[in-house]
């Protein structure tokens, strides 16, 4: 049995192929072992797989694809979540999105994931970062969550199920982040190429088990199987977790094949071009940080 080791910042609902994986004995059959490791932030996930210290991330591509671009071995070698499971949830006082002028909101990074998505929707708005408003880098949704209900933040994105939560304990519903962005890399699989070339079995075969539980998660007949799991990883109570469920299949949330489209990956870019966090010269080359040999392979079998 050969044992790899996962990371992520909060390992939430997005890790759900992984359970399903590993609850469902895909990954056994494979002679694989998973670790997973909640590292509180995106950041510290993609540092962990730059440094050596994980084999796998489960995080949002745009520290991936900044190391591609500055000639590291970083990856994208698979999607996860496509789809934004994501709300602008406000402290009540807030009723409409222009009001969060001067307000203090909550991100797990400046660089990757949240921080990029709220100044897109933001934006729309007429409120720009900086000047209009500023971040606090609080952490992933928990901490997100925590620091909303202390009130040292005005407003997050939340994922689910902590976005039904927050609505149902009276926080303001600001809009959800799909209807401002359709279709995004939100998550993906990341490895470092060097132990990929040293590994390619191992991680065509844990793409393999991915996509085999991905399958059973939109299956309805799976409700016995599935919705245990999301209760159990989300930490929320049944309703919470129908949900969540229920939401993530009426919205695609899942890459049903891993896959990354060319208009999810095209708008990553197109707002890490925004964020300043690349130049718009390295708009085509940054698609090259995906890397969908294994992928490949990986349906293959």
């Amino acid at each position: 049995m050969q044992e790899v080791k996962l990371v992520g910042g909060a390992l939430g609902f997005n890790s759900l192929p992984v359970w399903v994986a590993e609850k469902q004995g895909f990954l056994a059959r494979k002679k694989l072992s998973v670790a997973l490791e909640r590292l509180g932030t995106v950041d510290k996930a993609t540092a962990a797989v730059h440094a050596g210290d994980a084999h796998f991330a489960l995080t949002p591509p745009e520290g991936a694809i900044k190391d591609y671009l500055d000639g590291g071995n970083l990856r994208i070698i698979g999607g996860n979540v496509n789809r934004l499971p994501l709300t602008l949830i406000a402290n009540p006082r807030f009723k409409r999105i222009e009001e969060l002028k001067g307000a203090k909101l909550g991100t797990s990074s400046l660089t990757e994931g949240t921080s990029i998505y709220t100044q897109e929707m933001l934006a729309r708005h007429g409120l720009k970062y900086p000047g209009d408003y500023e971040f606090a880098v609080v952490g992933v949704h928990p901490a997100r969550w925590r620091a909303l209900q202390e009130g040292t933040i005005d407003a997050a994105v939340q994922l689910v199920p902590l976005n039904f939560v927050a609505i149902d304990a009276g926080y303001s519903d600001l809009g959800e982040v799909t209807d401002y962005i359709p279709e995004i890399a939100f998550t993906t699989l990341i490895a470092d190429r060097r132990w990929l070339q040293k590994n390619a079995k191992t991680a065509v075969d844990f793409i393999a088990c991915l996509l085999e539980a991905t399958a059973v998660i939109y299956d309805p007949e799976n409700d016995d199987i599935v919705m245990p799991i999301v209760m159990e990883i989300t930490n929320s109570a049944e309703k919470y977790a129908r949900q969540t469920l229920d939401y993530a299949r009426e919205k695609g949330v899942f890459a049903r094949e891993m896959e990354i489209s060319d208009a999810a990956l095209g708008k990553t870019i197109e707002l890490m071009i925004k964020a300043n966090l690349l130049s718009g010269s390295q708009g085509d080359k940054a698609r090259d940080a995906f890397d969908a040999g294994f992928l490949a392979k990986a349906r293959g079998k």
